[in-house]
This record gives structure tokens, sequence and C-alpha cells, in this order.
């Protein structure tokens, strides 16, 4: 592998002095008199490089949800094992169900009564229609008759939907996973009082696939953006990185993922991008909440040289490399030439 710094203004091809121990003197005089190291050199010419962006990401889950208490009362028990996976339905928490019992109990009474009172009318109805055609009686107690039994049929469709309300709110006294995933600690411990669509009981985070969320600068998107523009930088179109993880030891995560959020606003409390990756995790090794770094590929600088790192030297000027040139008497000399250099890139790569 050789490493080298592209240098990202555009220039002619070069011949850059390697070996530099005798830069700038003449082949025929060496340092105190010893004869003068020998110079290699290497011609380099523009081409396109690939680079890769670094950012420092947090692994989350793709869905993180809130198990919270439906309705009011004492945590009997914890169903699950806090931290382990758990599946879509099953039970987590149980809320004591006595009053909700209680309270089904009494709405079934209240529908039998409301039904037995609807028969009572229909049948008091169908008794008076028959006389109030004969004029045997008023027609307005044959109508209040039937409005009676209209009535009666009303309350017994609001005591069938108010047992249904009451029979969903016991079944809420059994508290389970709404997705499949990871599990978090239990906020409250057998005993303690939930409140209803208050009370926070655990999270449950969907890992598979896991998602990883990372900023960029404005100013860092401010200098792509004018790269590009200038024709000197190419980014992949619609985002189409690949997305490599790497883990806090510095190994890096076996699967490769991609972009599947990109935000066209600042965040103007931090002022970033924010973006977000997604990576297959079948196996639960990325866990929520890991710090993590982020690499994005496919980019590439076009028309860069790739001058070797043992060339590229500190002056008091910033960075520069020897160039081999000619001195006014047509002899091979090392000149001096700044440059702009980059990130490291593997040339051969």
């Amino acid at each position: 592998m050789r490493l080298a710094f592209p240098i990202y203004r555009p220039a002619a091809a070069l011949a850059v002095a390697a070996a530099l121990a005798a830069c700038g003197q003449s082949q025929h005089a060496g340092f105190g008199g010893f004869p003068p190291a020998e110079v290699t050199t290497q011609v380099i010419a523009p081409r396109n490089f690939p680079v890769a962006f670094e950012y420092v990401g947090q692994t989350l889950g793709s869905k993180d949800v809130e198990v919270r208490a439906r309705v009011t009362g004492i945590i009997e028990k914890r169903l699950y094992q806090e931290g382990a996976s758990v599946k879509a339905g099953q039970p987590l928490f149980t809320i004591d169900p006595k009053p909700y019992a209680a309270q089904v109990a009494q709405a079934q009474a209240e529908l039998v009564r409301a039904e037995a009172q609807k028969a009572q009318a229909e049948r008091e109805r169908a008794r008076l229609a028959p006389l109030a055609e004969r004029k045997a009686i008023g027609q307005k107690e044959a109508d209040d008759a039937a409005s009676n039994a209209e009535f009666a049929a009303a309350a017994v469709q609001s005591a069938r939907a108010k047992l249904d309300e009451l029979k969903l709110n016991w079944g809420y006294t059994n508290v389970v996973a709404p997705i499949s995933g990871l599990s978090s600690r239990a906020m409250k411990s057998e005993g303690s009082l939930a409140t209803a669509n208050d009370t926070l009981l655990t999270v449950i985070s969907q890992t598979d696939p896991i998602w990883v969320g990372f900023s960029v600068s404005e100013n860092e998107q401010l200098r792509l953006t004018r790269a590009v523009a200038a024709g000197a930088l190419a980014l992949p179109k619609d985002n189409a990185y690949d997305v490599t993880i790497k883990l806090s030891d510095g190994s890096t995560f076996p699967r490769r993922g991609r972009i599947n959020f990109a935000d066209t606003r600042v965040n103007p409390s931090t002022g970033t991008y924010e973006m977000r990756a997604e990576v297959v995790n079948n196996d639960a090794a990325l866990k929520p909440g890991q710090f993590v770094r982020v690499v994005l590929r496919g980019a590439e600088r076009k028309n860069a040289l790739a001058v070797p790192q043992v060339a590229v030297l500190d002056g008091p000027q910033g960075k520069f490399v020897y160039v081999a040139a000619k001195d006014k008497d047509g002899k091979d000399i090392a000149q001096p030439q700044p440059i702009v250099v980059g990130d490291w890139v593997d040339a051969d790569g």
C-alpha cells in the first residue's frame, strides 16, 4: 500500500524529488566536500482519487416506542426480563385488573336491564298500534309508545358501547409489547401506581435494521458544495454512499449500510445538517446508544495529484515538495514547490 497526499490544486505533471538530502545542490559538489546524495524522482500527473468522509455518530433504534400505561392502577407484576428481546404482543406488565373486572360486570348488568326495557317498550308499541288504528285510543298515546321503544333501543346501544369500552380498559391492564425489539429497564416497580396515558413503563427499540445518526457541519457542507461547483469534487447521486461503521475499539462492523435520511435544513441549535445511515443488524451486534464513526465512501477528487508521503515537507510558508527542474546552466536541480494538501489516500487502491 502506498500512502499519498492528494493535492487539491490541479497542476501540470510534476517530477517530484523523493530523496531530499541533496535537493537544491549541484551534482558536482556535496556538503562539506562530500559527494552529493542521489535524488530519485517520480513523475506524477493529475487523476481522479476516491475520497472518504468520516464523522462521529451514535446508534439508535429504527423504532423507539414508549410503552405507557393506558389505564390507571397498581402495577402487580413485571412479566419480562429487562434488557431482553421481546416479541410484538408479548405481555410486559400486569396492572391490577380487579376494579376493571367489577366495572365490566356492572356494565353487563346495565346492558341486560336496557335490553329488558327495550323488549317491554317494543311490546307496548305493538299492543297500542292496532288500537290507535281503530281509534280506540288517542294517537298521542300510540306515538308516545313508539318513541319509548326508540329510546329503549338507543339505551341498549349506549349500554353495549359502554360495556365494550370497559372491556377494552380491562384488557389494557395486560400491557403488551407493541413491536418486537430490545426492551429497556422498567421505569416503575411492582406496587407502584400507574396513571393512564402518562406513566412511562419502558421503551422498546427495534434494532434490525439499526440507524446511525451523525451530523455534517455547515462549514464543511459549504466547502463540499463549492468544491463540487468548481469541478474539483464529485459526490454520489442521491447520497448513494457506501457506509462503513467503525466501532469504539477501532474495528470495522462487518456489514455496510446506506444513507436513508439527509436533512436539507441546518439545525439552528448545532449549526449542522443531520444525517442518518441504516445498517442491517440481524444479530443485534449493535445496540442503541453506541458511539461509532461513520465513514462515507463514493466521492471522487477530480484532477488531483498524489504525492508520496516522504516527499511532503513543512516549510515556513506551509507544505511543499521539491520538483525536478533545470538551473540557468541547464543542470538538474530540486526546486521547492508549495502545495495545498488534503487527506491521505491509498494511491494504489
